[in-house]
């Protein structure tokens, strides 16, 4: 694990843990872009009443209406938890040529029972253009956050 991806999944586990004070689901996401935060957007599924509003697609909706297009496919996203295969799908189609997840899809299953395990490196290996994942990196610490939590 490199020392910068470390340090931008204790963010993304720092927003995870914001979120679920709130009351929303503990999941917290940022883009990074030449080593700067240029964005960060955490869970608002139970605020918004919305089931579509996880970190990562607040995160796509929000920084390409504000950035554009071609700023947002110069990013890697990071996140606490492994994307969703919707999230995923909008990261995609976004254009972000990477992803840095902390908890795996397959951990967070376990802990909350998840309905629909899809890792995002499926999602990904269906498309035309790559988009490089890595992680689990730092795992029990983002996943204390949701054993804490469901």
């Amino acid at each position: 694990m490199s020392e910068e991806h470390g340090v931008f999944l204790q963010r993304c586990i720092a927003l995870s843990t914001q979120a679920a004070a709130r009351g929303d689901h503990p999941f917290g996401a940022l883009l990074v872009r030449d080593g700067e935060i240029v964005m960060e957007a955490e869970n608002t599924v139970n605020s918004e009443k919305d089931v579509t509003r996880h970190a990562e697609l607040n995160l796509v909706s929000r920084a390409v209406r504000a950035l554009g297009s071609e700023v947002v496919q110069e990013c890697t996203l990071y996140t606490s938890t492994e994307p969703c295969a919707m999230c995923a799908g909008a990261i995609y189609w976004a254009g972000i040529s990477g992803v840095v997840y902390a908890c795996s899809a397959e951990r967070l299953g376990e802990i909350a029972g998840g309905s629909l395990v899809i890792p995002c490196r499926e999602v990904f290996a269906r498309g035309v253009r790559p988009v490089e994942v890595s992680g689990p990196i730092l795992e029990e610490e983002a996943a204390a956050v949701h054993a804490g939590f469901w």
